[in-house]
């Protein structure tokens, strides 16, 4: 306090138009003789950004996970390969974008600095017909950001700006949630881009990288999503698209001290634990089954995945009304995806960048140099002078031959980095998955709101609808926060602050340039 007023909240980036969400008042922590007691069910971010705000007001926390290990889908587990070495396995490569306020947020709990992140000097994009892109030297600022791109990536050509439909594109200009699923939930993000008359070139490097970076298809993905994309990267945040990437395993550099934090605060959790069912009781509160024991507890966090989270509510009959349940029983799961990191035994050439964005290629959608950036992979490639690959395919068919996938995208690494021909494969690791939202077009109805009919019951994870614009992994840590700030004001204790980047438009100038060319 100066003076009597209040200091306002430090800024989370470069962004001075970052958008604050302010924290309820209340109670600095709950009475430590009877503290609320809530169950977290899912160790995933949304499950811990969750348990971490309710510990950090003295509420008594369990989290339940299923999985051997924290994380979600950000987890890791050690596996031993042929050479005897033992190394960290996960789901593959995830880029930490600076405009993730809330997610690291969560992560300066117990890494201030974020010193365990790493920042990747470029963002490359290439296509198998040779296009190339770049974000390395694109203004952060909007709307100089777009204007930059446009005007540095070979993708788009003079003619091809002026065949665009200046009207098609007015609703990136002024994107504000929930209202962009209104204009355009009912569209796919495929057929969007078609409107708006994008060069192929740029739709394919510039938008559908982005759009499988959802596990969806463009032709099934809705508009809105893409829309809220590129506001959040483009033209709503002067964070820009360079990314920091975790310089250690996830659970080195991310999950273990986490627990650990938690643990301080009081926090239990039970990995290796499904919860079987959630019962409402009639007076209040919910009984949670796990494990093979019953747990009372005051409010239950339901931060599970979209086929957990339809699993789990389908059997747990006391749980929401009617409606909500058919809503809930609605959700897709996005097609099967395929992580392949490889073991070679000889080295990439030293140009070659630590992730690339590819289009053309295939099913491979990325390729990651990991030892480039993770410091096991760059222990185990300099102790064998071979180096560690991660192959990412998203959007696969479900009734697929994996041995076929499996060669089809080493076949494809060879087109994109030809050294890699004459490397032997001293192991390799293929992570099938199938868990992550699908966001259909039209489906915006159906995704569950933090808060349900169910008094003590609340909903998080990216399959949630937050009414801010955050996505992906930025979604998953705000709906935490948010869930855990609803069942605080119940108990009338203090909420979280919460940062995005701004809602709405990036000034008069590319609305009043748009206008010009044609749209109204």
């Amino acid at each position: 306090m100066t003076n009597g007023t209040r200091r306002p909240a430090p800024r989370p980036g470069r962004d001075r138009r970052a958008r604050l969400i302010p924290a309820l008042p209340g109670a600095a922590r709950a009475d430590a003789d009877r503290p609320p007691h809530a169950v977290v069910v899912g160790g995933g971010i949304a499950g811990l950004a969750a348990a971490t705000a309710l510990a950090e007001r003295g509420v008594r926390v369990t989290v339940y996970e299923r999985g051997s290990s924290l994380g979600g889908r950000l987890a890791g587990w050690p596996t031993r390969l042929a050479d005897g070495s033992t190394v960290t396995m996960s789901r593959g490569f995830h880029a930490f974008f600076r405009q993730y306020y809330n997610l690291r947020a969560l992560l300066r709990r117990c890494d201030p600095a974020l010193s365990r992140l790493t920042a990747l000097p470029d963002y490359p994009l290439r296509h198998a017909a040779g296009a190339r892109d770049s974000f390395r030297h694109v203004p952060r600022t909007p709307p100089f950001s777009a204007l930059g791109f446009v005007a540095l990536s070979p993708s788009f050509r003079l003619r091809d700006l002026a065949r665009m439909n200046a009207r098609a594109a007015l609703p990136l200009l002024d994107v504000r949630v929930p209202q962009v699923y209104e204009q355009l939930d009912g569209t796919s993000a495929h057929d969007f881009l078609e409107a708006i008359g994008f060069p192929a070139a740029a739709r394919h490097l510039a938008f559908e990288v982005f759009s499988r970076s959802f596990f969806a298809d463009p032709g099934t993905l809705s508009a809105a999503e893409m829309a809220l994309m590129f506001h959040i990267y483009f033209l709503g945040s002067a964070e820009g698209l360079l990314f920091d990437v975790p310089a250690e395993p996830f659970p080195r550099a991310l999950w273990d001290p986490l627990a650990a934090y938690l643990a301080r605060r009081g926090a239990r959790v039970a990995t290796s634990t499904a919860v079987e069912s959630v019962t409402a009781l009639p007076g209040g509160g919910f009984t949670v089954a796990a494990g093979g024991t019953e747990e009372p507890c005051d409010a239950v966090v339901l931060a599970a995945d979209p086929g957990a989270l339809r699993a789990l509510v389908g059997a747990c009959a006391s749980l929401g009304d009617a409606p909500w349940r058919e809503r809930i029983a609605r959700l897709r799961t996005a097609p099967p995806f395929l992580v392949s990191r490889l073991w070679l035994d000889r080295p990439v050439r030293g140009d070659r960048p630590g992730f690339l964005g590819t289009a053309g290629h295939g099913p491979l959608d990325n390729v990651s140099v990991l030892h480039r950036w993770e410091g096991e992979a760059a222990r185990w490639a300099a102790r064998t002078g071979g180096s560690v690959l991660e192959l990412h395919a998203y959007a696969l068919p479900g009734d697929t031959d994996r041995e076929r996938w499996h060669k089809e995208l080493l076949d494809q690494l060879h087109r994109v980095y030809p050294e890699t021909r004459a490397a032997r494969v001293v192991d390799a690791r293929h992570e099938w998955r199938a868990d992550c939202p699908l966001f259909p077009v039209g489906g915006y109805g159906d995704r569950p709101a933090v808060r349900t009919p169910t008094p003590g019951l609340v909903v998080a994870g990216d399959t949630v609808r937050t009414n801010l614009p955050v996505a992906l992994m930025e979604r998953a840590a705000t709906s935490g926060f948010l869930a855990a700030n609803a069942l605080l004001e119940r108990w009338r204790l203090r909420g979280h602050p919460l940062w995005t980047v701004p809602d709405g438009g990036c000034g008069p100038l590319p609305r009043w340039a748009v206008r010009a060319a044609g749209g109204t």
